[in-house]
C-alpha cells in the first residue's frame, strides 16, 4: 500500500471518527434536555464543540470525494452511542465517553507514529497531535465524573471498544 494510500485510509477513519463524536454529544443533550438535566447539558455542550471543532479540521484534510460513503449511519451510530447512554444516567455517559476516548487516544497514536517518519505530512501530524490531546482531555475528564462502575457498565464499554475498531475497519474501505 502506498503512503498516500495509507493517509488517505487512515484520514477517511478520522473524518467519519469526528462526524460520529460530534453525534455523540448531540445524542446526550437531547436526552439531557429531555431530562432537565444541567450537568450533562454542559457537559455536552463543552465537548461537543470540540469535536465540531476537530470535524471542522478534518474537512480542510480530506476531501468531499475521499470521506466514507457511510456519513448517515455513523452519524445515527455516534447520537445512538451518546442517547442511550445517557437514558441510563450520568455515569453511563461518563464511562462511554471514556471507553470512546481511549480507543480515539490509541487510534491517533498509531498514525502520528507512522506518521512521524514522514516529516512532508508534518501538517496532518500537527493535527493529529491537536486532536489526540483535547480527546485525552475529554478522556480525562470522563473519566474523573464516574462515581460507580458495575459489571454491565463495564461490559458496556467493551462493546463499545470493539464497535470503535469494527467502525475504523469499516471506514478504511467505504
Amino acid at each position: 500500500m502506498s503512503l498516500d494510500t495509507y493517509i488517505n485510509r487512515e484520514l477517511r477513519s478520522d473524518h467519519a471518527g469526528e462526524v460520529g463524536a460530534v453525534e455523540i454529544y448531540r445524542g446526550i443533550k437531547a436526552v439531557a434536555l429531555w431530562r432537565c438535566n444541567l450537568e450533562l447539558m454542559q457537559f455536552a455542550d463543552a465537548h461537543g464543540a470540540v469535536e465540531q471543532q476537530h470535524l471542522n479540521m478534518m474537512e480542510k484534510l480530506v476531501p468531499a470525494e475521499q470521506r466514507s460513503r457511510l456519513q448517515v449511519p455513523w452519524q445515527i451510530a455516534g447520537w445512538l452511542t451518546g442517547a442511550v447512554p445517557a437514558l441510563f444516567g450520568r455515569d453511563t455517559v461518563y464511562a462511554t465517553i471514556k471507553a470512546v476516548e481511549t480507543f480515539v487516544g490509541q487510534h491517533y497514536q498509531q498514525q502520528i507514529d507512522q506518521l512521524s517518519f514522514y516529516p512532508q505530512h508534518n501538517n496532518i501530524t500537527d493535527v493529529l497531535i491537536k486532536c489526540q490531546a483535547d480527546e485525552q482531555h475529554h478522556r480525562d475528564d470522563a473519566g474523573s465524573r464516574i462515581s460507580s462502575v458495575n459489571p454491565m457498565l463495564t461490559a458496556w464499554c467493551g462493546m463499545i471498544g470493539i464497535g470503535s475498531k469494527v467502525a475504523v475497519a469499516i471506514c478504511r474501505k467505504i
